[in-house]
């Protein structure tokens, strides 16, 4: 995604609006199908352990689904509706701020799955 997002910014908003509405076909799906069950499996996780790393995760992970329903969501539904012959004034903009929120998550995601490698599925004490 990183790579996609870096190139489409050497074009202007209509060649953006229209790869956009292309990626939101199935993008919302995607994220459901993974960071749904994975916040699922961390809440599992925590009830077994009840370690640090995997409340942090799911903290982390629930920072994500919270700014996924926040920002992005609501960014790709306005998207969709979005003419490829006459994008919004401010579609930079909304662009840099899907981008940053993106970011955000993607960092979060990455923090909380380093934080549960190696946590066992259930104490030791």
């Amino acid at each position: 995604m990183l790579v996609l997002e870096q190139s489409l910014r050497r074009f202007d908003a209509h060649v953006y609006t229209q790869v956009r509405q292309v990626e939101l076909v199935r993008l919302d799906t995607l994220a459901s199908v993974t960071l749904l069950p994975a916040i699922i499996t961390t809440v599992a996780l925590v009830l077994r352990s009840r370690r640090a790393p995997a409340i942090a995760a799911l903290v982390l992970l629930l920072g994500v689904f919270a700014l996924t329903l926040v920002v992005n969501l609501p960014i790709n539904h306005d998207q969709t509706g979005w003419s490829v012959q006459n994008p919004p004034a401010d579609w930079a903009e909304v662009r840099d701020r899907w981008q940053l929120a993106h970011l955000a998550r993607t960092v979060a995601a990455i923090g909380a799955f380093g934080l549960l490698i190696g946590v066992p599925g259930r104490s030791t004490a």
